[in-house]
C-alpha cells in the first residue's frame, strides 16, 4: 500500500482523505507540525509552498491543505487571511463588517497540495458555496461554522453535529487528487 502523510491535526481533513484515498490503495497517516506560510494572494500558493517544505523536511509524500473563506460583497475578504481574521476580528467582526449588506454570498476555497520530495507540488481545488448568516447560530464546530450556511441549507454549519457537518464540504479536491494518483 502506498503511503501519504497529511500534514494536519484536523480530524475532519484526515477522515476525508482516508475515505477517498484508502479504497484506491493509499494509507493516510498524519503529522501535526508547523509549516511556513508565505504571504500570498491565493490559498493555492500557500498550500504549494507549505507542501514542498514539508515533503523535503519529512522525506515522504505529503498532503498539505490551505483554505479560506471568501465573501463576495467584501471583495473576497478574508480570503487568504481567513486564519488571521479569525484570530483578530473573529466571527463577530465579520458580522459587523457585513451589517446592512444584503448580498451575503460566500464560499470556502480549499487547495490541497500533493508533493513528493524532490518534485514540484500538484494542487487540487474544491469550492464549498454558501452564504453568511446575519447572526451566529449553532452549538457545534468552531469559528466560521456559526455563520456559514452551506448552499441548499437554511441553517449554519454550527447547527450540525460533527458527523453531519463535514459532509457539507466539497470533496472535489480529493476526487481530483484520486484522478491524478490513478493515472500516475
Amino acid at each position: 500500500m502506498n503511503k501519504i502523510t497529511y500534514v494536519t491535526g484536523n480530524w475532519a481533513k484526515i477522515a476525508s482523505a482516508r475515505q477517498i484515498l484508502e479504497p484506491i490503495g493509499y494509507e493516510i497517516d498524519n503529522v501535526k507540525m508547523e509549516t511556513p506560510e508565505i504571504q500570498a494572494d491565493d490559498v493555492t500558493e500557500v498550500a504549494k509552498y507549505s507542501a514542498k517544505w514539508a515533503a523535503e523536511k519529512l522525506g515522504v509524500p505529503v498532503l498539505k491543505n490551505d483554505s479560506g473563506l471568501f465573501v463576495k460583497s467584501l471583495k473576497g475578504f478574508p480570503g487568504v487571511y481567513t486564519h488571521y481574521a479569525d484570530d483578530t476580528i473573529g466571527v463577530d467582526g465579520l458580522l459587523t463588517l457585513m451589517e446592512g449588506i444584503e448580498d451575503r454570498e460566500a464560499y470556502f476555497k480549499e487547495s490541497i497540495a500533493y508533493c513528493v520530495p524532490g518534485e514540484e507540488p500538484i494542487v487540487f481545488e474544491g469550492i464549498t458555496k454558501g452564504t453568511i448568516a446575519k447572526e451566529k447560530s449553532g452549538e457545534y464546530g468552531w469559528s466560521w461554522d456559526f455563520v456559514f450556511i452551506p448552499e441548499g441549507e437554511e441553517k449554519t454549519l454550527g447547527c450540525f453535529p460533527d458527523e453531519e457537518r463535514w459532509k457539507f464540504w466539497s470533496l472535489d479536491s480529493y476526487k481530483k487528487l484520486v484522478d491524478y494518483l490513478e493515472k500516475k
